[in-house]
């Protein structure tokens, strides 16, 4: 039975990538912060469920993940923990910032890594990085949209430095998800309700953009044409946009 690690595992994006994989035949590892939702999560899934409690945010929780994929490596990692942040640069705590750092940067590149050298000595593998179509924008919610952005290059230089090893990297790039984001980043829903995907055609559409091996993935028409009309907007109107306006998109 092939191994999917999941981290965010328990809720929106992160728990129905554990209930497609789980319908598809994988064994399980899922990893959060909260024991007791894990073990909930682990509970409904009709498959092998190891439960993996860790806080992304530490250097001793993310060495716990990695020694998992290092002592028995799977064979697809979903990275899907990551964070908002309710206020505005300016008035968000330093330690904030650093924290949503270290869940959606540091964590990423640093299991990335980790999985990706199993995976190339064993000639096969998937990794999927969840990111967010506010990654296409600048001047937009500073610090996540800068995260995001961040995951999907990352994760495009590593697709094209692994191709001919056996070993496929996704950049998953939702737009507006009915998920628990808002709530856990403190902040209201925006946004007509065409534009709000529900969570199993995200993770569908990811799961079918991998098999057809799309290193970047949009899992939706209208957010498909969102991120065709961002290429054409200058940089600096966009900036100027983005800078008035309030809204995160709530993929991870």
């Amino acid at each position: 039975m092939p191994t999917a690690l999941i981290t965010g595992a328990t809720a929106g994006i992160g728990a129905e990538f554990a209930r497609q994989l789980a319908a598809k035949g994988y064994d399980l590892v899922l990893v959060s912060r909260d024991e007791a939702r894990l073990r909930e999560t682990a509970g409904r899934l009709p498959v092998d469920v190891e439960v993996l409690p860790a806080d992304l945010s530490t250097v001793d929780g993310r060495a716990v993940v990695e020694s998992r994929l290092t002592e028995r490596p799977v064979d697809l990692l979903v990275n899907n923990a990551g964070i908002g942040l309710p206020g505005e640069f300016p008035d968000t705590p330093l330690e904030d910032m650093q924290r949503q750092l270290e869940i959606n940067v540091v964590a990423v590149l640093r299991l990335t890594k980790v999985a990706a050298d199993t995976m190339v000595a064993r000639g096969r593998g998937d990794i999927i990085n969840v990111a967010s179509v506010a990654g296409f924008m600048s001047g937009h919610e500073a610090t996540y949209t800068a995260s995001k952005n961040w995951v999907i290059a990352f994760s495009e230089g590593v697709a094209g430095k692994l191709r001919g090893t056996g070993v496929r990297v996704q950049a998953l790039c939702p737009g507006f998800t009915h998920t628990e984001f808002h709530e856990r980043a403190g902040v209201k829903k925006v946004g007509p309700g065409f534009l709000w995907l529900d969570v199993e055609q995200v993770v569908a559409g990811s799961l079918a953009d991998l098999r057809r091996g799309k290193v970047v993935s949009v899992p939706s028409p209208q957010y498909k044409a969102v991120v065709a009309l961002l290429g054409l907007i200058p940089r600096g109107l966009m900036r100027a946009v983005g800078s008035r306006v309030n809204t995160r998109e709530p993929g991870v």
